[in-house]
């Protein structure tokens, strides 16, 4: 029985994280496009370079930070509510601030396919790794291996973002997604432990660049 729970996690994990999840990430950059017309991203190497960079000091490891404090909160309403508004408040643009509420909506509206208690405690406009986290515990999924699987599934975004902004082919981005996996689950192992004290960021280029998108011309990308 317990194995076939396991299973059962797994399989969510994987349909939660699938790019056919309806939650749209494929609209986002997450500023990659502007730093792309900028000439910050010019290939392959500099794209692989600003995805450790977000995994390791910048969105990507915050999110997993804040995954981790819901998936342990995921039975308390208030404090769900809490890391909610914290998520919003420090997204970095107004962009950002969008991009994280309607991936957390979207993501809420599709887990309705598992009903869970859970799904009644999230408030709306949760920012998308608070529902992750919270939708994750409720349903018995690992911690790490849904930290892992989150910070892998928003590598893939941003690689897919680069392949169509022109910047890596699908050979460059396989071979990024292979380059990060031992970045990713380091991080996942960080985050495991981490606490909201460990927030923070030091990548003032792409904050900048998510915030300069907000008023470039022609767009591929929603942020």
């Amino acid at each position: 029985m317990s194995e076939d729970r396991g299973v059962a996690a797994l399989l969510r994990l994987m349909a939660w994280m699938s790019p056919a999840f309806p939650v749209g990430g494929f609209s986002y950059s997450g500023g990659l496009e502007k730093a792309v017309e900028d000439g910050r991203a010019r290939d392959a190497a500099a794209l692989h370079g600003w995805v450790e960079t977000l995994l390791c000091h910048g969105s990507l490891w915050n999110d997993a930070v804040f995954l981790a404090h819901a998936w342990r909160s995921s039975k308390d309403g208030v404090a769900l509510s809490e890391a909610a508004d914290l998520g919003r408040a420090l997204a970095g643009s107004a962009e950002r601030y969008r991009e994280t509420v309607l991936l957390g909506d979207a993501f809420i509206a599709a887990a309705g396919a598992w009903p869970h208690a859970v799904l009644e405690l999230l408030p709306k406009e949760a920012p998308y790794p608070v529902a992750t986290g919270a939708v994750a515990a409720g349903h018995g999924v690992p911690l790490r291996e849904t930290i892992a699987a989150f910070l892998h599934a928003g590598v893939s975004q941003i690689v897919s973002a680069g392949i169509r902004l022109g910047v890596a082919g699908q050979k460059d981005g396989v071979a990024i997604l292979a380059a990060s996996e031992g970045v990713i689950a380091e991080v996942a192992a960080r985050a495991v432990q981490s606490t909201l004290d460990d927030l923070g960021s030091a990548t003032i280029i792409a904050d900048t660049a998510a915030m300069r998108h907000e008023t470039q011309g022609t767009r591929l990308f929603r942020s």
